[in-house]
This record gives C-alpha cells, sequence and structure tokens, in this order.
C-alpha cells in the first residue's frame, strides 16, 4: 500500500478491519479506549479471570478475552505487555500472532526487545510511546494519555516499511508526536530521560524512609505538597517496571546514575565550601536547561 491508502485506512476504519491488544494496563488499556474511539474494532486479550471482569466493566475493547485465538482476525496487533514478557514472550503468544498482521510493542527498552522479535515475526516494528501516569492495571487506562506525547520507533535493515507505516499512522492518529531512531540510541536517551528518574526519585523516597527522627518524619509529610509529589511521582511507581528497567537497561542506566552521581558531588562540594555564587550560576543554567528539556509540556 502507498502512504495515502495507508493513511486512509487508519483514518476510515471499518468493522472487517480489527486491531488486537494483549495486554490491557495502562498503556494498553488507553489505546484500546483511544482506538475504540476512532471506530477501531479492537480485541483485547488479558490474562486472569478477574482481570477480564474488571476490562469488560471499563470496556477497554470491543472484543475481551483470556483467550489469544481473538487475535485471529487482526490485523493490527500491540503487544503491551510487562517488559520482561515482551523479551521474553511464551511460545503460545508467538504462535497466535497471524503472520500477515503487522505487530509491535509498547516497551520501555527497545535493544534487547527488537534484536528478540525481528526473528520472530516478519511484519514486527519496535516502538515505544512516551506516555504515563502513577496508575496501573485495567483501572489505569485513559483517553488522551497519548496526546502530543513523543511515540518513539526503532526500525533497522530488517524492518517491513509499510508495517511501520501503519505503526506512524496509528499513532499520530491517536495524537502522538512520531519519532524514530536506532534502538540504542533510544536506549541511552531513555535512560537519561526516564529511567535515571526512577531510581533519583526511589532515592529521595528512600531517604525520608530511612529516617530516624520520627517527629521529623511525619512533619515532613504533614509539609509535602506538589513539589514534592511531582519530584517523587516516578519512583513511587510500579516496583516491576522499574526493576525490568534496570535488568534490559543495565549498561546505560549505570552510566547515567554515574553522571549523576558526578553532579550530585559538585554540588554538595560547592555547599560546603559557601560558593554562593557558582552554586547560583549552576541554578541558572539548570533553570534554563529544564526549559530546554521540557518546551512547555509539563507531563513526564
Amino acid at each position: 500500500m502507498s502512504k495515502e491508502q495507508i493513511q486512509y485506512m487508519i483514518e476510515q476504519p471499518t468493522k472487517s478491519r480489527c486491531i488486537g491488544i494483549v495486554g490491557l494496563g495502562l498503556i494498553g488499556g488507553s489505546l484500546g479506549l483511544e482506538l475504540q474511539s476512532r471506530g477501531w474494532e479492537v480485541h483485547g486479550v488479558v490474562h486472569r479471570s478477574a482481570t477480564l471482569k474488571r476490562a469488560k466493566e471499563r470496556k477497554l475493547a470491543n472484543v475481551i478475552s483470556t483467550n489469544l485465538e481473538i487475535l485471529n482476525d487482526c490485523q493490527i496487533i500491540f503487544i503491551a505487555l510487562p517488559l520482561d514478557k515482551i523479551i521474553n514472550p511464551s511460545n503460545h503468544l508467538i504462535n497466535s500472532l497471524p503472520k500477515s498482521a503487522v505487530i509491535t510493542d509498547v516497551g520501555s527498552v527497545k535493544s534487547p526487545v527488537v534484536k528478540t522479535w525481528q526473528n520472530l515475526h516478519p511484519r514486527f516494528v519496535g516502538s515505544h510511546p512516551m506516555a504515563g501516569s502513577a496508575e496501573e492495571g485495567v483501572n489505569a487506562g485513559e483517553l488522551g494519555l497519548f496526546n502530543q506525547r513523543p511515540w518513539v520507533a526503532t526500525p533497522n535493515s530488517k524492518t517491513d516499511i509499510e508495517a511501520l507505516e501503519i505503526i506512524h499512522q496509528i499513532a499520530i492518529s491517536i495524537g502522538s508526536e512520531w519519532i524514530t531512531t536506532d534502538a540504542n540510541k533510544h536506549d541511552e536517551a531513555v535512560a537519561l530521560i526516564s529511567h535515571l528518574p526512577v531510581f533519583i526519585s526511589a532515592a529521595l523516597l528512600k531517604t525520608l524512609g530511612n529516617l530516624e527522627s520520627k517527629s521529623i518524619n511525619q512533619l515532613a509529610k504533614s509539609l509535602a505538597s506538589s513539589g514534592f509529589s511531582d519530584t517523587s511521582r516516578v519512583g513511587g511507581g510500579n516496583p516491576n517496571l522499574g526493576k525490568a528497567m534496570a535488568q534490559n537497561n543495565t549498561k546505560e542506566i549505570l552510566k547515567a546514575l554515574n553522571s549523576y552521581r558526578k553532579n550530585i558531588e559538585d554540588l554538595e562540594r560547592k555547599i560546603q565550601l559557601s560558593s554562593w555564587e557558582q552554586l547560583q550560576i549552576d541554578l541558572e543554567f539548570t533553570k534554563q536547561l529544564r526549559s530546554d528539556f521540557i518546551k512547555g509540556n509539563q507531563s513526564n
């Protein structure tokens, strides 16, 4: 298909074409809601019967089941499972995916995912919607989650170009900002702006949790407001996701932590030496840096 034909197909979905989503947590559930709102027939797969009941109550897909057979007629399938299950997929999942379907994932680490999947399915496209919240599970999906958020694809020489364009058109149809890059570069960049903040935030929370003074601990809790909430949000998120990030992007996260440690030590040294003017110069510099990185978008 031409780019124009693909664009028309995505903008004018019909009930004869369906999208499958394996996993209806935050990302999968939000995708289900978004795609249904745009006229797609969505088939969602969940793992547990308790999850199935709640997913149906929330109408996260048109058809919801624990049976992978509901993917048989899907032309496009999103693998929205936890990262470790994307990198080490079950044989049952692999064998249930139609060979003609376009397959993509939503994992936050791309190199190991692409390495695995490019040998498992001919129409696999590695991708990562950069969207999130503190919520998780079938109760977390929400409309608008992807609006004006980056959706990163990591194609290589083996990537099916038509499949890549189909995922591109779906991503922009739900409001995402499309970016393509190399999988290794993705992992290095994401380690800095997504994974590192998780562990910095976790260290902050551990610092408070390990306070010896119970009275100071209680006072700190009473004083905590929006600034603390923003700073600590990602460190108080899904522990399994944080562990999976560390396990599967270890080299880049350690490199980022090492750089962060050097900067913390530099700031500590300036405070110890009462180098207030230099400290202010640093803070003026970081103020400008934040503006450059955030670019008016306050959700991370």
